[in-house]
């Protein structure tokens, strides 16, 4: 628990630390945000810069690896995949920025390049997961205490489940601190989840089974995003970007698979999800009645907008939902 709490410092200074500097960098080479017409009227936000997702990432690798527990694995070690699935996705979401901040092209990556990119990375961490004799094909579902074994469908529902939440956190991202404020509740929940389960098994059965290491990721996620929420919280001095969400949906998605609880997602990782789930709904009820909507605009956030709810108002109702969802996702751990 001590590593828990020390990574989440670090974490979180870490970010704090490195946040104006990069900020001013940002700004000194351009690298802003163009706000296009088809949104709700923030122009004023207009040249802020993206990318900052990036001083999460240093204050995540910083922890993990400072913090991580003393017994390593090998090429088994949680910490590999926990780290590897968030930088390749926020890899992607950096090159989707660098291409419309720098390049000028708004529509940033083609979208089969980012899908491909996507599917390689899914792929392979549902293959090492599947592999992996601590996870296998099997996932726990909340609240039954019972196992629920996929076999061999395990690889491409599990390949498609990251790949939808990764780019379900990608759509969270549009309002000033909407997606950091709601994975620092979320993460919180994961890392409560490790706690508990480290107290039911004992430390030592946590260490081997790799739950220590997944709590010290999920703090330092955690401090992470609140170091950013300093400069993000409105009025955002800076953006995530695809950079930050991808980073935090690839994280997320990571998580709750190794500790074979991806169906936790829903409760957890709600609103994300919903934000994809009003795209779809809004793009095939357009398509089936010939031009009608059922929101105003979506992502969802974008339709509350319309409706005339503030940017805080909308974050602080978002947070509210993750925190009662959470608090259940870990209430179910402890059904035995």
């Amino acid at each position: 628990m001590y590593r828990m709490m020390g990574a989440m410092l670090l974490s979180l200074a870490v970010a704090l630390l490195i946040g104006p500097k990069l900020i001013a960098r940002l700004k000194k080479l351009h690298f802003g945000q163009t706000i296009y017409e088809l949104g709700p009227a923030h122009q004023k936000k207009q040249g802020t810069p993206v990318m900052g997702g990036l001083m999460m990432a240093a204050g995540i690798l910083a922890a993990s690896l400072a913090f991580h527990p003393a017994r390593w694995k090998g090429g088994w070690d949680y910490v590999l995949p926990l780290l590897a699935v968030s930088f390749l996705s926020m890899g992607i979401g950096l090159t989707d920025d660098y291409i419309k901040a720098v390049k000028k092209r708004h529509e940033g990556l083609k979208p089969l390049q980012k899908i491909a990119g996507q599917v390689i990375v899914a792929a392979a961490f549902s293959a090492y997961c599947y592999f992996h004799p601590l996870i296998g094909s099997r996932v726990l579902v909340p609240f039954l205490n019972t196992e629920w074994e996929l076999g061999f469908w395990y690889l491409p529902l599990m390949t498609l489940t990251v790949i939808f939440i990764v780019n379900s956190s990608n759509l969270q991202d549009g309002l000033d601190g909407l997606l950091g404020t709601v994975s620092a509740i979320s993460f919180s929940g994961w890392a409560l989840i490790c706690a508990l389960l480290i107290a039911l098994t004992g430390s030592e059965s946590a260490e081997i089974s790799g739950v220590n290491t997944i709590g010290v990721f999920a703090l330092s996620v955690v401090g992470a995003c609140v170091g950013f929420l300093r400069f993000n919280r409105y009025p955002a001095r800076v953006f995530m970007g695809d950079t930050g969400s991808m980073l935090l949906g690839g994280a997320a998605v990571a998580v709750a698979m190794l500790l074979r609880r991806p169906l936790l997602l829903i409760l957890l990782f709600f609103t994300p999800i919903m934000s994809s789930v009003s795209v779809i709904l809004q793009r095939y009820y357009f398509k089936l009645t010939h031009g009608k909507r059922i929101f105003l605009m979506s992502p969802i956030h974008h339709h509350f907008e319309k409706k005339g709810y503030s940017e805080t108002q909308i974050v602080s109702m978002y947070a509210g939902v993750t925190l009662v969802l959470t608090l259940i996702g870990v209430l179910s751990v402890c059904v035995r």
